[in-house]
């Protein structure tokens, strides 16, 4: 027999694509996911392959030293039956001159780009040709993999959806922003693969770094390292939180990941600017999902810092609910972060299931800003010697505050308040826009048998109280309508909660704050109050907050801290109430003109009314959508906006893809920017 001598092959990028949900990707490379078949199709030239005479064996190798006992190559002989738990090539059908063969990883395989050679042996002679390369990744289908996850409607949510919601706001005023993961977008993959070759732990021992690439809570580890920059790592984004973004993009201004992702492979993996939590946690997202981690953003409200890890976060006012002294400590109104979903055979079991992922460099961890993954499980349970990070995030969703005014006499005064960090902490629904609330996968309920059982594992007592039948009680209310460009009232209710008249002192401070909970200037204070209140009733004492007054000390932020002081004069107590009140931004309008079908023309017609008492300068729409857009899209205004005056864009769009796809647009100009709006468009499939 003459020896067998491959002429061409095919690796059905397309068709293995469909089958491994890996399509949309748009790379014209094989990419697939481990645990389940591929097929290739090899031609041979003057001769086909005769079972018994030729032997076929297949290399396949991954990082820059393969070897078997690390796992990052292995060497393998076409089989008849194939072992569930190493790589295998079994025939599928021969047709003269071609060869169909079925190929497959373990479940267990490292994830990466892989090479592969083909062996040929007849007799005595034997060749060996080089047939493409691939790319592997994790398979939350496969019930063996780390990263199965068993709902199918799940599956397309947090992993092949590419679009959707962050929670912002404050506790009392929650509102989402859209947001493009696009992990399938051009490029993206590639740059996420990228992301694992620059890492420092790659640097330091690259063979060790490629041979711990079948576990996702090692990949989940790195990811959360370098999507910020904060070790010199060359990370994806630069944090920032001053307010002072002129030199970067402003964190409200994004609206999807893969603006971000090609910035920084662009400039040379120089970090982005600028970054704040949302975006951070929505970048780590995209970067799982592309890789095959299942992965959500979820925010916690009133999100404790705790720097000093003794669970209580001091704060300190003087009479007049102004800050006295700087605390490194913080209450961000909001903070997200990514959990990502599998399974921990490093731990006992019952651990499993979402881990908790914190790409915003707050503090270090194995001296690395990055924080996790940390079993929810674990932080509900207070188990806070596993692995990783869990007292951060137990403090972020359980630490007490508590408030001491300092008297003119340099007295400090304690004021106990009810517990009111880590609430509502929300994610998008599956399958729907609607919120999510998860509060209860992070804490038992408060006050229960359960929370006090924690509390004592976790050596934590809790100092904070629940809401007292007795006594005065004091809280803020916001009138409605805290628009940008108008002014608007908060009120202290004050109520009697006593059979007897009670006389107090009443005084409101509004101040400027960021979301990180960094105080700004005043605006707006009231004169101290002495009120007497009926038995059993309550009463209101006002604050105006004027647009001139915030106008220009408002951070992009939109946020406004309220501080309620109430001096009891018969108990001698102080109480103190806080608030951060969201100003909002106008809402723009989005209209779809004519019928939307795949390959055909779309207009988008886009508009916002300018609600302030000044004109809007350097005006931009930015609209981005996948299968929607090519990319992202600009339209700058040429004149100013007058005040109350309407701006209207039409924007021409041309669909790819069928379905249910999302429009997002994000609004930005000198005085009013993170504007953000989003339709959803279900655009019917192309008449065949």
């Amino acid at each position: 027999f003459a020896e067998l001598v491959l002429d061409t092959w095919d690796l059905h990028c397309d068709r293995n694509g469909q089958e491994h949900r890996t399509a949309d990707m748009g790379c014209k490379q094989l990419v697939v996911r481990r645990g389940q078949p591929f097929t290739i199709t090899l031609r041979f030239s003057g001769r086909g392959y005769e079972e018994g005479v030729d032997k076929l064996a297949f290399n396949v190798a991954t990082g820059p030293c393969p070897n078997e006992t690390s796992g990052t190559s292995s060497h393998f002989v076409m089989t008849d039956c194939p072992e569930e738990s190493c790589w295998s090539a079994v025939i599928q059908q021969q047709d003269g001159e071609s060869l169909s063969v079925s190929l497959c990883s373990p479940p267990n395989a490292c994830i990466g780009r892989y090479s592969m050679t083909l062996e040929t042996c007849t007799e005595y002679q034997g060749s060996s040709f080089q047939i493409g390369d691939f790319i592997l990744l994790f398979n939350p289908w496969h019930p063996e993999d780390t990263v199965f996850m068993r709902d199918e409607n799940e599956r397309r949510e947090y992993v092949l959806s590419q679009h959707g919601l962050i929670y912002q706001g404050t506790c009392d005023y929650i509102f989402s922003i859209p947001w493009h993961f696009g992990q399938f977008e051009d490029d993206v993959l590639a740059i996420c693969l990228n992301m694992l070759d620059i890492n420092p732990k790659h640097l330091r021992d690259r063979n060790r770094d490629c041979s711990r690439r079948n576990d996702p809570v090692y990949i989940g580890r790195v990811v959360s390292a370098m999507v910020n920059c904060n070790d010199e790592d060359r990370g994806v984004l630069f944090g920032r939180w001053d307010d002072r973004y002129e030199d970067g993009m402003s964190p409200m201004a994004w609206i999807g990941s893969v603006d971000i992702l090609k910035r920084w492979k662009k400039f040379g993996c120089q970090p982005v600017k600028y970054g704040q939590c949302w975006v951070f946690a929505a970048v780590a997202c995209t970067v799982m999902r592309c890789l095959g981690v299942p992965s959500r953003v979820v925010t916690n409200y009133n999100s404790a810092h705790d720097t000093n890890a003794n669970l209580t976060i001091d704060r300190y006012i003087n009479e007049k609910g102004e800050q006295e002294r700087y605390s490194w400590d913080k209450i961000w109104n909001f903070h997200c972060w990514v959990e990502s979903w599998m399974a921990r055979p490093d731990l006992a079991a019952g651990y499993d299931g979402w881990q908790a992922l914190d790409p915003t460099p707050q503090e270090k961890s194995e001296g690395v800003y990055c924080c996790g993954p940390a079993p929810v499980k674990a932080i509900k349970e207070g188990d806070l010697q596993l692995k990783y990070d869990i007292p951060f995030i137990f403090a972020e969703v359980n630490a007490d505050v508590v408030y001491w005014v300092v008297q003119g006499d340099g007295m400090e005064k304690q004021s106990i308040r009810s517990s009111d960090v880590g609430k509502y902490i929300s994610t998008k629904s599956v399958g729907r826009d609607n919120r999510e609330d998860i509060t209860h996968n992070y804490k038992y309920p408060e006050g229960s048998e359960e929370e006090r059982a924690v509390f004592e594992k976790a050596e934590h007592q809790k100092k904070s109280v629940g809401e007292e039948d007795e006594g005065l009680h004091l809280r803020i209310k916001v009138s409605e309508g805290a628009n940008k460009g108008s002014d608007f009232d908060v009120f202290a209710v004050v109520s009697n909660n006593t059979d007897e008249e009670r006389v107090c002192r009443v005084t409101l401070c509004a101040r400027a704050t960021s979301h990180n909970g960094t105080l700004g200037p005043q605006c707006g204070l009231t004169d101290p109050v002495d009120i007497d209140i009926e038995p059993r009733a309550e009463k209101r004492v006002p604050l105006r907050i004027l647009y001139e007054e915030y106008r220009d000390k408002l951070t992009q932020d939109n946020l406004i801290k309220v501080v309620a002081l109430l001096n009891d004069h018969q108990t001698g107590d102080v109480l103190v109430a806080v608030r951060d009140i969201y100003v909002e931004n106008p809402k723009i309008k989005i209209k779809i003109l004519g019928e939307p079908m795949q390959n055909r023309k779309l207009v988008a017609e886009i508009s916002l009314v300018n609600p302030l008492t000044v004109p809007l300068n350097g005006c931009v729409f930015v609209v981005e959508g996948t299968g929607l857009t090519d990319g992202h899209f600009v339209k700058e205004l040429e004149e100013p906006l007058e005040p109350q005056a309407e701006a209207k864009v039409r924007v021409d769009l041309m669909p790819r893809l069928s379905g249910l796809q999302r429009l997002m647009v994000d609004f930005e100009s000198d005085q009013l920017t993170g504007v953000k709006g989003y339709r959803n468009v279900i655009i019917a499939p192309q008449p065949m």
